[in-house]
């Protein structure tokens, strides 16, 4: 059976995993971190896309970004990871792919799962034991949304904004939101998103993406469809 194609539409959020080859690690050295990050954000701003968040683990890399046309993430994804990966292999003497095959992306909902992701991808140091507290981990975009250290990378979305009137207060809040963590279920819907690249959100969110394409956003039902009476 033919695989999916990714599904990219302007204007709406990208949830993207970029996973090593084998579950390898991608990055072995800080200057490998340093060179991801700038290639990222000189794509990112040649290909119209705004990034919201990033966190950059061993072996892969999360990001949220919203792009304003609708090749503008792929453009942005295969540019960094292509010089990455050259650069990659050039400083460690290795060959062949540093991909998992393609990268997965799925849309989200922003207003009901945009700060969720963010939490999420700010606690996988921690889960993961690279770091006691997020705002210990460097590789993430954490550190700006808490107010802790700018970065100039971060497009901040509109559901940042609306934690608060001033600077102080929506650090503030969005720390409180990182401190409280996910309850299951979103953990679940958005790990599940990830791993799957369908859809997440709302019925009405859902019907939105699905006018503007004729691939599937959801993963159909298992069984055959009920019989009219």
């Amino acid at each position: 059976m033919a695989r999916l194609s990714r599904l990219t539409l302007p204007g709406q959020v990208h949830f993207i995993t970029l996973q090593g080859h084998a579950a390898g690690d991608v990055f072995l050295d800080e200057e490998d971190r340093l060179r991801w990050l700038g290639w990222m954000g000189e794509y990112a701003r040649a290909e119209g896309v705004a990034l919201h968040a990033y966190v950059l683990l061993p072996n892969r890399v999360r990001l949220l970004a919203t792009p304003e046309t609708d090749t503008g993430v792929p453009r942005w994804v295969q540019a960094m990871g292509r010089r990455y990966g050259r650069h990659f292999n050039a400083t460690h003497g290795r060959r062949g792919t540093l991909w998992e095959g393609r990268y997965r992306s799925t849309l989200i909902q922003a207003a009901r799962y945009l700060l969720p992701a963010m939490v999420f991808m700010d606690l996988e140091p921690v889960r993961e034991g690279l770091a006691a507290h997020a705002r210990d981990y460097r590789w993430s975009s954490h550190n700006h949304f808490a107010g802790i250290l700018p970065d100039r990378l971060i497009v901040p979305p509109a559901e940042y904004w609306a934690l608060g009137n001033t600077p102080f207060a929506r650090e503030a809040a969005y720390a409180d939101l990182v401190r409280e963590g996910l309850d299951s279920r979103t953990f679940a819907a958005l790990d599940a998103a990830a791993k799957t690249g369908w859809s997440l959100g709302d019925e009405a969110f859902v019907a939105s993406l699905q006018q503007q394409t004729d691939r599937r956003v959801i993963k159909l039902r298992a069984g055959r469809p009920r019989k009219e009476a």
